[in-house]
C-alpha cells in the first residue's frame, strides 16, 4: 500500500516561496509519474504539476513560470519549489500518481496572505 506524506507548507505573504516535499512507500516509485495536486475552499482538486519517471514536466497554465517540480528516486521524493506566490494560490496540496490516484495523504496547507 502506498502512503503519501507532504510537507513544507505555511504561511506566506504574496510574493513569497515556499517548497514542498511529498515521500511516497512503496517500491515502485521511480517508475511513476507523479503529480502535485492542491484543493481550495470550494473548489475541486486540481492539478499543478506533474513529472515523469524520466523528468519530464507539465505545469498548469497558471503556474508556469512560478512553480518548478522536481523528484529524487533514490529518496522517493517528489518537491514542488513554489516562488511568486499568490492569494490564488491558497489552498491545501496533495502528491499522487498521475493519472490514477491512489490513497490521498493528509495534504499541506499552504496560504499565501498579507
Amino acid at each position: 500500500q502506498v502512503q503519501f506524506v507532504e510537507s513544507g507548507g505555511g504561511l506566506v505573504q504574496p510574493g513569497g516561496s515556499l517548497r514542498l516535499s511529498c515521500e511516497a512507500s512503496g517500491s515502485s516509485f521511480s517508475i511513476n509519474t507523479m503529480g502535485w495536486y492542491r484543493q481550495a475552499p470550494g473548489n475541486e482538486r486540481e492539478l499543478v504539476a506533474r513529472i515523469s519517471s524520466g523528468g519530464s514536466t507539465i505545469y498548469a497554465v497558471g503556474v508556469k513560470g512560478r512553480f518548478t517540480i522536481s523528484r529524487d528516486n533514490a529518496k522517493n521524493t517528489v518537491y514542488l519549489q513554489m516562488n511568486s506566490l499568490k492569494p490564488e494560490d491558497t489552498a491545501v496540496y496533495y502528491c499522487n500518481l498521475y493519472p490514477i490516484f491512489l490513497t490521498w495523504g493528509q495534504g499541506t496547507q499552504v496560504t499565501v496572505s498579507s
